[in-house]
């Protein structure tokens, strides 16, 4: 962002999201984000007084343990630092989303089990990153099980973009048994 021909401004928060995908021992997989809000300016906070700049306001994780049919198994969420001590009592609700399937709607399931008043928002942003880091992380372990199904379903990853889309050439080469020509309707 350095190069961009912007006006002059003062850099006031950051906000950083960073993602960790992990194959277990045990045939599971772990994935994992973490959520940190500064301010680069002290800020007062009811419960912890001053924040100072770098100190992180919220400091948040959240990990899903899912299997290789991408359902969760288990949810593990530590807040270090949140802005109010009582946003650490939302970290058991998230529960809730174990027997879930990261599939298409999910996210609407998850908001479904776990209502806006009872949860974190910042936790429950989370869960957007981590289903696209899930695939990223297991992508290669679930495509090859499929090929290794004689009767496979379609990828979850067919339709997904334009680049995915079963008319594209990326999925005439990848998977040409799920490949749609498009059709010239007039």
């Amino acid at each position: 962002m350095n190069n961009l021909k912007i006006a002059r401004r003062k850099h006031l928060h950051t906000r950083s999201i960073q993602c960790h995908g992990y194959e277990r021992d045990d045939g599971l997989w772990d994935i994992e984000a973490t959520l940190t809000d500064e301010k680069t300016y002290s800020i007062s906070n009811h419960e912890r007084g001053e924040i100072q700049p770098g100190n992180a306001i919220h400091n948040m994780t959240v990990c899903l343990t899912l299997d290789l049919d991408l359902i969760i198994r288990d949810v593990h969420v530590e807040m270090p630092s949140t802005p109010f001590s009582l946003c650490r009592s939302t970290c058991d609700v998230m529960g809730r989303l174990v027997g879930l399937k990261i599939e298409a709607g999910w996210m609407r399931k998850a908001r479904e089990l776990i209502t806006r008043t009872e949860s974190c928002t910042h936790v429950m942003e989370l869960l957007g990153p981590v289903s696209t880091t899930a695939y990223q992380t297991m992508h290669w372990a679930i495509e090859e099980r499929e090929r290794e199904q004689s009767n496979r379903d379609t990828p979850a990853i067919i339709d997904q973009c334009k680049s995915l889309a079963r008319t594209s050439a990326i999925v005439k080469i990848m998977w040409p048994e799920f490949h749609e020509s498009s059709r010239d309707i007039s």
